[in-house]
């Protein structure tokens, strides 16, 4: 089995900074891929930032450019959201997705249960 967890979501004032981490565990070989989307209310779910691993291409979406950082640590089987300069606009249920290569040679792809980021004076 595997595991998704997201973490490190908050209330923060606008301007402020947080880290949101994805953990997965379980049957895993390696991580492919990893990416943060982010869903608030009344809107769909759209890509935060995506970053394959092994030096392959990091994206981001317009509006986090230059704000938002992605990073992995392949010891952890963690992705990190560093997360800088936030404006209420932020405020969103923030959802990790891992594409994991498992012990297997099967490509999984999983999503964690979202973290509530809030950016509110």
């Amino acid at each position: 089995q595997v595991q998704v967890v997201e973490s490190g979501g908050g209330l923060v004032q606008p301007g402020g900074s947080l880290r949101l981490s994805c953990a997965a565990s379980g049957n895993i070989f390696s991580i492919y891929a990893m990416g943060w989307y982010r869903q608030a209310p009344g809107k769909q779910r759209e890509l935060v930032a995506h970053i394959t691993n092994g030096g392959g291409p990091t994206n981001y979406a317009d509006s986090v450019k230059g704000r938002f950082t992605i990073s992995i640590d392949n010891g952890k089987n963690t992705v990190y959201l560093q997360m800088n300069s936030l404006k209420p606009e932020d405020t969103a249920v923030y959802y990790c997705n891992a594409d994991l290569i498992l012990h297997s040679g099967s490509m999984g792809d999983y999503w964690g249960q979202g973290t509530q980021v809030t950016v509110s004076s």
